[in-house]
């Protein structure tokens, strides 16, 4: 093929985590890569930045802000530790609340035996057999993370050697474990922990895992597969469910790709916004870019949101229709506000008071009292169309193990935040998401009394400006929903969630792929072994 400066063997486009991976595998296969990214940076929402003006010494994980499910392969394949990948366990889940208690889930069994005991003897003593139950699932679950999704429905010799395949991976259920797995893609967080529990505070603590970055309350069907989902990753230290702090943020996790990726030959140009995506006669060509560039090759990667991809950048007469309307009905809506805080102390929670660094300040520190309390955190944006009066949170403290981040004696609470409503993709709405902002600070003041007066400066973040900034359509940090419509065969769309797409040598490698949700870089990864199967990638 050609070799000038505009040609290619794999043009891929969107610079965020699954590009770089992508890139990166691409070119450590040999091929002529080069990524394309429309930001000043890379790493799409796992980003460090320096928000506050005037504090720049202070940097935050901007977007996304801890990590777990990438596969043990992919840090191996790409040498990521090599290149700075550096990730730390992150404490245990803590739980404050206005009644001077606490509920604490450590790493340690008797620890949490005591501390759950406090609200039910029953569920801690219960709770090792949720945990195992759990494992059990995820063990079979897991892996299929790593699968590529069969064509269900196709009767054609290949597609049915893969359902067969898919249906071997997960023998080892049995009927009953057919029947828990059902469970868990049909029923909502809140049956299924009140199957399990008695103590409404457990089970808040618990139905968190089952709402993170979903337009869904714990009541909602399909929730408990979320909560499964979440509980699936570990950050390679074989803990199920573990969660950890990049050192650096973010932003240090795609830099590490990034840096993989150059090593190994990849160019990764920013300020690159691609305009349109090629193609001729049912075959991608190449790409033009805003500025009216063209650059060739026979493999083009999508990383970004399909809406973007395949209702923006390709002519939809190129594609067939039910397709399109497949993308066009793509559900990606979202609800979420990002808070980052720079604080002057750690907070003095009345439950377990002092400003001192403590175990309960390396970990998760929610707002998720019950389930009740969370379903009404979304019903409040769902059907009062208003941000949440009393907001669920998923909140931890990076600098509670990461001084990278700021200066001795300043933190930063990292406050993913749930629900305003959906609309709030389409305009700013500053004035009320600072209102939300001061909510979520009042419910954190009331438990840890110093936090509001320790406040050095703040960033709000809504869905608006994930849209406008990152292309994240709805908000959506999943680039869409992890509901039931739209999981393994189905995302994003049926006869296309095997990372191919319509297009011959167009493959997709979005989070709105089969494994989507969390810095995970599965879709970027499976686009290079879908191109490698099929042949596709030629060497200059």
């Amino acid at each position: 093929m050609k070799t000038g400066t505009n040609h290619y063997d794999v043009i891929v486009v969107g610079g965020g985590h699954n590009g770089l991976v992508s890139g990166a595998y691409f070119s450590r296969a040999g091929a002529r890569t080069v990524v394309l990214e429309a930001r000043e940076k890379t790493g799409g929402a796992a980003d460090t930045s320096a928000p506050f003006a005037d504090h720049p010494e202070i940097r935050v994980s901007t977007y996304s802000y801890v990590m777990s499910l990438m596969p043990g392969a992919i840090i191996s394949d790409l040498e990521l530790r090599r290149f700075g990948y550096d990730v730390s366990p992150m404490g245990p889940y803590y739980q404050a609340h206005p009644d001077g208690r606490s509920l604490t889930l450590w790493h340690d069994d008797a620890r949490t035996y005591e501390s759950v005991a406090n609200f039910s003897k029953k569920d801690a003593e219960i709770l090792p057999q949720w945990e195992a139950w759990l494992k059990s699932v995820a063990d079979v679950m897991g892996p299929l993370l790593n699968h590529v999704p069969p064509k269900l429905g196709s009767f054609s010799a290949g597609d049915l050697i893969d359902q067969a395949q898919t249906l071997w991976k997960v023998r080892s259920l049995g009927a009953r474990g057919v029947a828990d797995v059902t469970r868990l893609f049909t029923m909502s967080a809140t049956d299924l922990l009140d199957d399990w529990f008695e103590s409404e505070e457990l089970k808040g603590m618990l139905a968190a895992n089952g709402v993170i970055g979903t337009w869904a309350g714990p009541d909602s069907p399909g929730t408990a597969y979320v909560l499964l989902h979440h509980s699936i990753g570990d950050i390679g230290d074989g803990k199920l469910g573990s969660w950890g702090y990049p050192q650096g943020g973010m932003g240090a996790v795609a830099d590490a790709i990034r840096s993989s990726a150059e090593h190994s030959g990849c160019e990764v140009r920013t300020d690159a916004r691609v305009a349109r995506i090629l193609t001729r006669n049912g075959r991608a060509e190449g790409v033009v870019l805003e500025s009216g560039e063209e650059l060739r090759a026979p493999v083009i990667v999508s990383a970004v949101h399909p809406q973007i991809a395949f209702l923006r950048l390709i002519d939809r007469q190129e594609l067939p229709g039910e397709f399109v309307s497949d993308i066009e009905r793509w559900k990606t809506r979202s609800g979420v506000v990002k808070i980052n805080l720079a604080l002057s102390e750690l907070p003095s929670f009345s439950a377990n008071p002092g400003t001192e660094l403590q175990e309960h300040h390396t970990g998760g520190m929610a707002l998720s009292f019950t389930p009740d309390y969370v379903e009404r955190a979304f019903q409040d944006a769902h059907m009062e169309r208003r941000g949440s009066t009393g907001p669920f949170v998923d909140g931890c403290i990076p600098t509670s193990v990461d001084r990278k981040l700021a200066p001795d004696g300043i933190h930063v609470f990292s406050l993913f935040t749930q629900w305003v409503p959906k609309n709030w993709s389409e305009e700013p709405h500053r004035e009320e998401l600072e209102a939300y902002a001061d909510r979520v600070i009042d419910i954190y003041d009331g438990l840890a009394p110093n936090l509001r007066r320790s406040i050095i400066d703040r960033q709000v973040i809504g869905p608006y400006d994930m849209e406008q900034e990152l292309g994240l359509m709805g908000g959506n940090i999943f680039h869409g929903e992890l509901s039931v419509d739209q999981l393994f065969h189905m995302r994003p769309a049926p006869g296309y969630a095997d990372y191919r797409t319509p297009i011959r040598g167009l493959y997709h490698a979005s989070s709105a792929t089969h494994a989507g949700g969390g810095v995970n870089g599965i879709a970027g990864w499976q686009a290079f072994r879908q191109a490698q199967k099929d042949r596709a990638i030629r060497r200059s």
